[in-house]
C-alpha cells in the first residue's frame, strides 16, 4: 500500500491501525481489479477497502457490505463486498491469492 494512501486511511474514524501489507481477498485471479480490506468504515454495513488494478493504480473505496449468508443453518454470513462477480466467503474454500499491494 502507498504510503500516502495508508495515512489518508488511518485519517477515517474508524480506522485506527492499517497494515500495509494487503492482500486481496477475492477469488484467485490474476488480471482485473484487486480488493484488499483495510477496515470497517465507521457507518453500519460498509467497510474501507483498497481497490488496485497495479502498481499506480491504487484507491481508497467505501463499499457496502455483502448482505448474503450461507444457506445452511449456521447462516455465516460472506465477508466481502456487495455486488462483486465472484463466489461469497462462505462458497467452497477460498484459494490464498499471492496479490498484494
Amino acid at each position: 500500500m502507498p504510503l500516502y494512501l495508508a495515512r489518508e486511511a488511518r485519517e477515517k474514524p474508524a480506522a485506527s491501525c492499517i497494515d500495509r501489507a494487503v492482500q486481496c481477498q477475492l477469488s484467485a485471479h490474476d488480471e482485473g481489479e484487486h480488493f484488499g480490506l483495510l477496515t470497517d468504515a465507521g457507518a453500519y454495513g460498509t467497510a474501507l477497502w483498497l481497490r488496485w488494478r497495479g502498481p499506480d493504480e491504487t484507491e481508497l473505496v467505501g463499499l457496502p457490505d455483502c448482505p448474503v449468508a450461507a444457506p445452511d443453518p449456521d447462516g455465516e454470513g460472506c465477508c466481502l463486498f456487495a455486488d462483486r462477480v465472484k463466489q461469497h466467503t462462505w462458497e467452497d474454500a477460498l484459494e490464498e491469492v499471492p496479490c498484494t499491494s
